[in-house]
Order: structure tokens, then sequence, then C-alpha cells
């Protein structure tokens, strides 16, 4: 079945559409806000198709994430009250929570500690605003930690990906399938280990 190498496909049109670096600047400057989709989802299959552009889309995708963080801050500065909901409705609570700890023992520092971990950028920014953070130092962490990613994921795009397409290409269904298979297998074991 077809599913993953149509995929592959569709990704590097909607890469190559005019309106493909409004869609990545957006999608940049929400998800460091709110949106759940990181902006890699993007920046990937943009760098892939226009590997000469590599370095334009990581300075986009870095520049309209720290405006997005601005509106993270403000969020979480003027309106956790009307927040905290939509954060236990959505399953980030937890995350809230471990971002609350990063911030009471690295201060600062978990703003770019925030830029690699799995718990999503979003919840950096709005705790930020919430725990009142010096805004100068947490816009220069923030475009820090958000520059050093997305340039590294461009440069291994553009200096690794362009090699690996053809190969992705070809076997994209096998490694799709492959990856859903460790997954049910990867959450079987953890339900099995949870329950014992």
């Amino acid at each position: 079945m077809k599913l993953f190498s149509g995929l592959l496909a569709a990704t590097m049109r909607w890469a190559e559409a005019p309106n493909a670096r409004w869609y990545l600047g957006g999608v940049s400057c929400t998800e460091a806000a709110f949106f759940p989709i990181p902006p890699d989802v993007l920046l990937i299959p943009m760098v892939l198709a226009r590997p000469d552009d590599a370095w334009r889309l990581a300075w986009l995708t870095t520049w309209t994430a720290v405006l997005g963080s601005f509106l993270g801050y403000a969020m979480g500065y003027y309106g956790i009250e009307l927040l905290l909901p939509y954060i236990q409705e959505w399953g980030y609570m937890a995350k809230f929570d471990e971002a609350k700890i990063f911030f009471a023992e690295y201060g600062i520092w978990a703003v770019l500690i925030g830029s690699f971990t799995p718990i999503p950028f979003k919840v950096f920014t709005v705790t930020a605003g919430v725990m009142d953070m010096a805004l100068l130092p947490f816009i220069a962490v923030a475009f820090f930690g958000r520059a050093k990613r997305f340039y590294l994921v461009a440069a291994i795009m553009k200096y690794g990906g362009v090699r690996a397409l053809p190969i992705m290409q070809k076997y994209s269904d096998a490694m799709g399938w492959l990856f859903v298979l460790v997954a049910i297998v990867g959450l079987v074991i953890w339900n099995s280990a949870k329950s014992v």
C-alpha cells in the first residue's frame, strides 16, 4: 500500500507551492504560542525542494518563531487564567508543570533547553510569561535556541537530505510501515510495563 510515498510526494508539491513561505512563517509563528504542529514539518520538505534556499528558509522560520514567542509570552503574562482550562483539555498540563520546574531550576536557560526537548516550545513561551521572566533576555535566548534548531535542520537537509531524497522516495512506504510497526510494539510494551 503506497500511503507514505503518496504523502511524501504531496508534501514535496506543497513545499514548492507559491505560498509555501507564508505557510512556513505562519506555522512557525503560531507554533511558538499555540499551534500544535512544529514548523520542521514544513521546513524539511521545503529545504529538500529548494536546497539553495536553506539558509533563507531557516532565517524565516527563526524570526517568525521569535515573533510567535512574543505572543506566547503575552498569553502567559496576561491570560493564564483563561488558558489553564485549555492547557488541561489539550493534555499539556503535565508538560506545563514540567516547564515551571525547568524555569525554577534553570531560569532563563529553560527557554534554550526547551528548544531541543520533546516538550512543545509554546509551553516554554507561555510559562515564561506566567513567571514574568525579563522580556529582553527571554527574546534573546528564544532567538538563539530557535536559530540553532532551525539552522541545524536546514543544514542536515541541505547537505544530507538532498542526497537521501531518492532513497526516501524509493523506500518511504517500507520505512513508514516499519515506523508504524515499531510504534505499535513500543506502545504495547509500554502499556504492559505500566500494568505490571
